[in-house]
C-alpha cells in the first residue's frame, strides 16, 4: 500500500516547561515495518477548523491540558510523507507553543487509535534531542525547543 495522493493539515504543540524541556510523545509510524517516532501533541485539523482551534482541541485530547489561545504559530512544516500505510502524501503543521508548569498526563480525550499508536511520554531536552539514536519529528526539533524554551 502506498500513501494515496492528497495533504494532511496538521497542527502540533511544543509544550514546554520551566527547564526549557519540551514534552514529547513516541507514537507508532502508520508503517507496515513498525516504525515508530518522537513527536509534540498535536494532530489532524478538522474540515471547517481553524490550526489555531485544532491545536486547542488536540492539546486537551491528547494531554488534559485545556487552553484558551495558544497564541500565534511560530513555525511552520511542509513535508512529504514516505510512511507506506499514510492514507497521505504531503503534510502541512503549523506549531505553537504553551509553557506549562507541569501536568499529571490524560488519556480521557484519547481516541482508540491513539489508545493503541501512543507508546510512551516523556519530556525531552533539546541537548538530548540531538544525543539521541531515537526518531523525532521534525529534524528541526532541538532547534525549535532552543529558540522558544525561554
Amino acid at each position: 500500500m502506498t500513501a494515496t495522493p492528497g495533504l494532511r493539515r496538521t497542527s502540533r504543540i511544543l509544550l514546554l516547561d520551566p527547564a526549557g524541556r519540551v514534552f514529547l510523545m513516541d507514537t507508532k509510524a502508520p508503517s507496515s515495518d513498525g516504525a515508530h517516532r518522537w513527536i509534540t501533541p498535536g494532530g489532524g485539523v478538522d474540515p471547517g477548523e481553524s490550526h489555531r482551534d485544532a491545536a486547542i482541541r488536540e492539546l486537551r485530547e491528547e494531554t488534559g491540558i485545556a487552553v484558551t489561545d495558544p497564541g500565534e504559530p511560530v513555525w511552520s512544516w511542509d513535508f512529504a510523507v514516505g510512511w507506506d500505510q499514510a492514507d497521505h502524501d504531503r503534510g502541512h503543521a503549523e506549531f505553537y507553543v504553551v509553557r506549562t508548569p507541569g501536568f499529571e498526563l490524560s488519556d480521557a480525550g484519547w481516541t482508540d487509535d491513539e489508545r493503541v499508536d501512543i507508546l510512551a511520554s516523556r519530556w525531552w531536552t533539546a541537548d538530548e534531542l540531538d544525543a539521541t539514536n531515537e526518531s523525532y519529528e521534525p529534524a528541526e526539533l532541538p532547534d525549535l525547543v532552543r529558540r522558544h524554551r525561554d
